[in-house]
């Protein structure tokens, strides 16, 4: 029997995927580090993340913060905490449009979350493993397959 090169291909194609998923870090959901907060769990970060949930339980609004929805990290962030792919959530937010509430905004790099998590009061974000620093608190680790622990990644990736 005779196998077709565009099949092999995509056999090959979907085993690099899934082996390159599961060498993926986890990503991390950070705050401010002054911040207090209660802790956050896979519900109240997606009522926070669909804007059912505008303030912290101190009176602080809330300011979320997306990376790009064409990314790997905000897709599996939406998986893993959403339940839904990025574009699976634009007839929600037509919806929501029409009561006045906006999705949250969406930085177009780590780097860029990083800052405005440090410098906002009440932002969260997620970021990759290994781009967190001192200037945030994790709250949050998100594993490559959509787990989640609350706690602190190792010491080594803190306050490099």
């Amino acid at each position: 029997m005779r196998r077709s090169p565009l099949l092999l291909a995509f056999v090959v194609l979907g085993l690099h995927t899934t082996a390159s998923a599961d060498r993926q870090p986890p990503f991390l959901a950070v705050i401010e580090p002054a911040f207090s907060h209660h802790p956050l769990n896979r519900a109240k970060l997606a009522a926070i993340y669909l804007r059912e949930r505008f303030h912290w339980p101190d009176g602080t609004k809330i300011e979320p913060v997306n990376l790009p929805a064409d990314g790997y990290a905000r897709l599996l962030f939406s998986r893993a905490i959403l339940g839904r792919r990025p574009q699976d959530l634009e007839p929600y937010w037509n919806r929501r449009y029409f009561d006045g509430i906006l999705p949250p905004y969406v930085l177009h790099s780590p780097q860029a979350v990083l800052r405005f998590v440090a410098q906002t009061r009440g932002a969260v974000g997620y970021v990759p493993y290994d781009m967190v620093d001192a200037r945030v608190r994790v709250v949050l680790i998100i594993t490559a397959h959509g787990h989640l622990r609350a706690g602190v990644p190792p010491p080594d990736s803190q306050g490099r």
